[in-house]
């Protein structure tokens, strides 16, 4: 399997938001706030499975896992989202990745 790409994450959310444009709210800057705060309760559903189970358990048990990666997945979805809501491009990520990286490596 190749990467996987923020830009192929962000087309798929586009594909999901276009197909329930009826039902869900609109992706625009005035709803990043909600789609963060949904965002944050997927994180939370992470944290739940890791303190419940243990992290070896989070990591060896099958089905556990299967439900750990799908909860991570959900945080993924609803980040796309938020990118989306603020227009920001995979680039425009990259680029300020790559440079708090180079910050990163002589902070300390």
């Amino acid at each position: 399997m190749t990467d996987f790409t923020i830009h192929e994450m962000q087309e798929m959310q586009k594909a999901l938001q276009d197909k329930y444009k009826d039902q869900w709210e609109p992706v625009s800057p005035e709803t990043g706030k909600n789609k963060l705060l949904w965002m944050i309760g997927e994180i939370g559903e992470v944290i739940d499975i890791v303190k419940k189970y243990g992290d070896i358990k989070a990591v060896e048990d099958t089905e556990l896992r299967k439900k750990l990666v799908e909860e991570m997945v959900d945080v993924l979805m609803y980040y796309n989202d938020v990118m989306l809501c603020y227009g920001i491009s995979a680039e425009e990520l990259k680029r300020s990745y790559v440079e708090k990286f180079e910050k990163n490596m002589t902070r300390w």
